[in-house]
This record gives structure tokens, C-alpha cells and sequence, in this order.
């Protein structure tokens, strides 16, 4: 048989006394921290996206101002150009303030639960939904990837 058939590596496979709810809660916090992972990309695109609109605006400033509209551009730029996106805040400090209110807090909290939940031993949830999914001995369906540590018990 495929060494790769011997199911999940040493990392992946659930400690004793770990029960099928811990595994079950744990799964479930991994998801929710991939979810504030997924808002924090939007506040980065959100931050870049803005960014790149105020960078745009010297453009049309410019060309306004070469059309013969200089009440036009210097309204832009005085009013729009370098403006709060909310009171007190470019979009960077929303970023920041995300990161160190919200984010930081969540992923030390869900790496001190798998430390002591765990055994520190990442996504048992999704290994084991692997496992009961793949098929043994087909080619596509291995347990982990060819060459890597096999760590098996």
C-alpha cells in the first residue's frame, strides 16, 4: 500500500481525549478567524482602491485646470483630494485599528485554544472531513502530499 494511504501526518491526526465537540468547536473558530481573514483582504482593497482614487483625482485636477476650469480643480482639491474617508481616518488607520482591535486579539485567542484544546495540532476538522472523503489508493485522493514528513504513529 501507498505509504501517501496512511492517513493524515502526525500533525494532522487528533490527540488523545480530544473529543469529537472540541474538534467540532475548534473547527468552527478556524472558520470564523478564515472569515475576519477575508474582511481584512476587503479592508486592504478598500484601502488600496481608495489610495489609488485620490491618486486618480491629481489627474483630473490637472486636466481641469488645463480645460480652463480652476474654480474646478482647486474645489476638487481643496474639498476631496487627501480627505477623511470617515472623521480622523485614512484608510490606512482603518486598517490599523482593524488589525489591533480585532484581528490580533482573535488570532492569539485561536492559537492559545488549539495550544490547549489540541495539542496546538491545526485544522483536525478539516483532516478528518479529508479522510472520511478521499478515496484509498486513488492517485488524487492521497492522504498528504508526495515526499512530505509522513510522521505516522
Amino acid at each position: 500500500m501507498d505509504m501517501h494511504d496512511n492517513g493524515p501526518d502526525q500533525a494532522h491526526r487528533r490527540p488523545k481525549g480530544v473529543s469529537d465537540e472540541t474538534v467540532e468547536a475548534l473547527g468552527a473558530l478556524s472558520k470564523a478567524l478564515e472569515t475576519t481573514e477575508r474582511a481584512r483582504g476587503h479592508l486592504y482593497s478598500f484601502h488600496q482602491m481608495t489610495g489609488t482614487a485620490d491618486l486618480q483625482l491629481d489627474r483630473a485636477v490637472e486636466l481641469l485646470r488645463r480645460a480652463g476650469h480652476p474654480e474646478w480643480a482647486d474645489k476638487l482639491q481643496s474639498e476631496i483630494l487627501g480627505r477623511n474617508v470617515i472623521p480622523g481616518h485614512w484608510t490606512f488607520q482603518i486598517v490599523e485599528a482593524y488589525d489591533t482591535t480585532y484581528h490580533q486579539p482573535f488570532t492569539l485567542l485561536n492559537r492559545e485554544a488549539v495550544n490547549q484544546l489540541a495539542g496546538g495540532r491545526d485544522h483536525l476538522y478539516e483532516a478528518e472531513m479529508k479522510e472520511a472523503r478521499r478515496t484509498t489508493s486513488h492517485p488524487d485522493h492521497t492522504a498528504h502530499p508526495p515526499g512530505g514528513p509522513q510522521h505516522l504513529e
